[in-house]
């Protein structure tokens, strides 16, 4: 699968977080063999923490699912670019490569803010491809804040 492919079951997952009111950023992990091996979308809205980001819940419900430890040679595919909180869980869990649609303007942290995913003080850099979808994740970003202010 493309990098666009796999960006389209991220896009989905936002749109699983449209669906329950959430703000809809999707997560999804890919494995060096290119299978999906875990998703996620925000749920912070619902269950009341301000932790539970696309790529958090992404991260946990792969390490409730698998003995794996560390994510080497895996991508995740996320329609947002993550924020300094999921940037750090993402070099810690030694992920490969990180591929976004959309930058974060306020809490980017692979570049637009913030740069953790390149630093060179912390023990793992990641690869970061950026723009995949952009148009799609920002038009659902926009209708979720615009159904917002209606509301």
């Amino acid at each position: 699968m493309t990098d666009e492919e796999y960006m389209r079951l991220a896009l989905l997952e936002a749109e699983s977080a449209y669906d329950l009111d959430e703000i809809p950023i999707g997560a999804v992990i890919v494995d060096e063999n290119g299978r999906v091996i875990s998703k996620g979308h925000n749920l912070k809205e619902g269950r009341k923490t301000p932790i539970l980001h696309a790529e958090i819940v992404a991260l946990l419900n792969l390490h409730t699912q698998t003995r794996r430890m560390y994510l080497d040679g895996c991508t995740m595919y996320v329609t947002l670019e993550p924020c300094p909180m999921c940037a750090a869980a993402l070099v810690m869990e030694r992920i490969s490569r990180i591929v976004f649609a959309a930058e974060d303007l306020r809490y980017g942290a692979c570049g637009s803010v913030y740069n953790l995913v390149e630093d060179r003080r912390l023990n793992h850099k990641i690869e970061v491809t950026r723009g995949v979808s952009r148009d799609e994740a920002e038009g659902l970003m926009k209708r979720f804040f615009s159904k917002l202010r209606e509301d």
